[in-house]
């Protein structure tokens, strides 16, 4: 048995660009066509195209892109019912509504054909009003499903080209965070886990003079590029010591500075919480401000017990009018200390069950690590654990510094 011609590489069928129904009808006999045409002739938006060699049918459907397919069942050199499958097997064709037109009657032939992947079976030849109606049926549902597949199409096109600028403007906000710090008096490790979603966390250190370390670690309210442009424009603003007449050494001054120039009225709405230190080396304590942010956490050793302290910050968050200055406050570091700043991405995570986890929660769990130099990926860990999921809901942002 013959196979029917193909083109090479058929693609997949495309989005009529008008409201013709395009009619392939596949026929040995001439007589049918004819008859066919007749039928049709009156309904100016049908179009007819007749196909009398079966050998060729695949191949005429895949340039023509019909929106409803008729075809014989007994016709010369191939089985009409092995058509079927060949239309069925052709990618241009797979989903085409298939009207069998035959003089066949037998229910079992029907069966067979339906099994096969035919949409509708007429008994040659049908009364005029009720083929009209069956082609107009079949095209307008089949064009309504090439149409929800191009709007998926684009819709799935327009999530890829969004994950990849949002992964791209991830890389960038991570090249803009300081290189780790393995050697010296202090020890600097990170993580930056981003979301799914562009979000608001930045963070930076750099040395003030020889004895002295500003820290910081902020997060930008919100998702998306305005979060990322406003958190990278507080860290350039920060690592640049670009606040004009301002002690960076006084983290107190810091933060009205920055409430005056980041003014949510000014920033499209957005405002952002931070944790700002100064660990001066030499007299070993740690001067801290900032508002809304979660505590940073300060490691000891008592003992050989892990002793674990909040640092909270008592400000607001930056970006309200300026209604009260920022405090300053101050603490001893102790000989072999650490300092965790991180993000509410690591604390709010809500588990499997849908409890949300939160601060008491977190420090608990510091309290539980006593070895600092995996710590890191043990927080990392915990909340994708908690999470259940390989993404995160929010940034997640830890700055660990050993002192």
């Amino acid at each position: 048995m013959s196979e029917p011609a193909k083109t090479a590489d058929a693609p997949n069928p495309a989005v009529p660009t008008n409201d013709v129904v395009k009619v392939l009808l596949v026929d040995d006999q001439a007589i049918v066509g004819h008859a066919v045409k007749q039928m049709l002739a009156p309904e100016a938006d049908i179009q007819l195209h007749f196909c009398q060699d079966p050998l060729k049918a695949v191949a005429t459907a895949n340039e023509l892109g019909p929106t409803v397919i008729l075809q014989d069942l007994v016709m010369p050199d191939i089985d009409g019912l092995t058509l079927l499958k060949f239309f069925r097997a052709n990618a241009a064709t797979r989903e085409t509504p298939m009207i069998v037109l035959s003089s066949k009657e037998e229910p079992a032939v029907k069966a067979q054909a339906f099994s096969l992947g035919a949409n509708d079976y007429l008994v040659k030849l049908p009364d005029r009003v009720e083929l009209v109606a069956r082609i107009r049926h079949h095209s307008a549902g089949y064009v309504a499903q090439l149409q929800r597949n191009e709007a998926y199409r684009k819709l799935a096109e327009s999530e890829k080209r969004l994950a990849d600028e949002v992964a791209e403007a991830a890389k960038y906000v991570k090249s803009l965070l300081p290189p780790v710090m393995k050697e010296g008096a202090v020890r600097i490790d990170w993580r930056f886990v981003p979301s799914t979603q562009l979000a608001g966390d930045a963070f930076g250190y750099h040395w003030l003079d020889e004895k002295r370390l500003a820290v910081y670690l902020l997060d930008v309210s919100g998702h998306g590029v305005g979060s990322a442009l406003l958190a990278v424009s507080v860290l350039n603003t920060l690592t640049h010591q670009s606040l004009p007449k301002t002690d960076f050494g006084d983290p107190g001054a810091v933060m009205n500075a920055l409430n005056k120039i980041f003014e949510m009225d000014r920033h499209g709405g957005k405002f952002f919480t931070i944790w700002y230190g100064v660990c001066d080396l030499a007299a070993r304590k740690v001067t801290f401000s900032g508002g809304g942010h979660p505590p940073a956490l300060l490691f000891s050793r008592s003992g050989g017990a892990v002793k674990v302290d909040e640092l909270e910050p008592t400000g607001p968050i930056i970006g309200l009018p300026p209604f009260m200055d920022f405090e300053n406050h101050t603490v001893e570091l102790p000989p072999d200390c650490a300092l965790l700043l991180y993000s509410d991405g690591a604390i709010e995570i809500e588990d499997l069950q849908g409890h949300m986890h939160n601060q008491e929660q977190f420090t608990a769990f510091a309290r539980e690590q006593t070895g600092w130099d995996n710590v890191l990926n043990q927080y990392v860990e915990r909340a994708h654990t908690l999470r259940g999921h390989a993404s995160l809901a929010d940034d997640c942002s830890l700055l660990f510094i050993r002192l």
